[in-house]
């Protein structure tokens, strides 16, 4: 299977594996099966697997250009990819009531709010970096339609957290927990770097950025690196 067909099929499964679970009973029942941290380790690996596949079919994809490349526009994820990554690290696994990737909820701290306080949704801003980022370079439909649309969910899915969260916590309990976070950078007062990033998580981000350069011509079959 080859083209179009290979890239629908593989956006269709992608988009039923991240919106059939959290609306039917499916996650709680995989999650009584195999217990949280399981769970969620089993489900992270098949997003990458089947995001790596939609990646691999949009290059697949018949070329229907839709801007011109040009030497410049591979800067753009290089620039952008160490920040993503910074916040995708320093977001994973922190006590972070608010959004996809936090962990240990009960522990978050109002009036020390860490990573939140640059973005309640630090791991969903760093997939939306990286979309808008990739879609540059990728001047074509299929491209532009996968990096365009994750951008977008992204943003929208952050949106809607905020709203499901303010809901269920009603206006007063919410403004308590946010009052020192934002929901874009710049929208609170910044923490102390070690409080949000800390060092050790940061070097782990950088090591990723730089191992995902590395890797990156075997798995796309393009060097990421721009003209120099």
């Amino acid at each position: 299977m080859t083209g179009w067909a290979e890239y629908g099929l593989a956006v269709l499964l992608f988009v039923v594996a991240h919106a059939v679970p959290p609306r039917t009973t499916l996650r709680a029942r995989l999650t009584g099966a195999l217990g949280e941290r399981s769970y969620l380790v089993l489900y992270s690996l098949l997003s990458l697997l089947l995001l790596y596949w939609l990646l691999v079919a949009a290059g697949r994809a018949p070329y229907v250009p839709l801007w011109d490349p040009a030497g410049w526009q591979a800067w753009i994820p290089n620039l952008v990819m160490p920040l993503a990554l910074v916040l995708a690290v320093c977001g994973t696994a922190v006590a972070n009531p608010f959004s996809l990737g936090g962990s240990r909820r009960h522990e978050f701290d109002p009036a020390r709010p860490g990573i939140t306080a640059v973005s309640r949704h630090p791991l969903l801003l760093a997939v939306a970096l990286w979309a808008i980022a990739h879609m540059v370079p990728n001047g074509d439909l299929a491209h532009a339609l996968l990096f365009g649309g994750l951008a977008v969910l992204a943003v929208l899915g952050m949106i809607l957290l905020d709203r499901r969260h303010r809901r269920r916590c009603g206006d007063r309990r919410w403004q308590a927990l946010t009052r020192k976070t934002a929901f874009l950078p710049g929208g609170a007062p910044l923490p102390a770097p070690g409080d949000a990033f800390p060092a050790g998580r940061v070097a782990l981000a950088l090591l990723i950025w730089v191992a995902l350069l590395l890797v990156h011509p075997a798995l796309f079959g393009v060097s990421p690196l721009p003209p120099l």
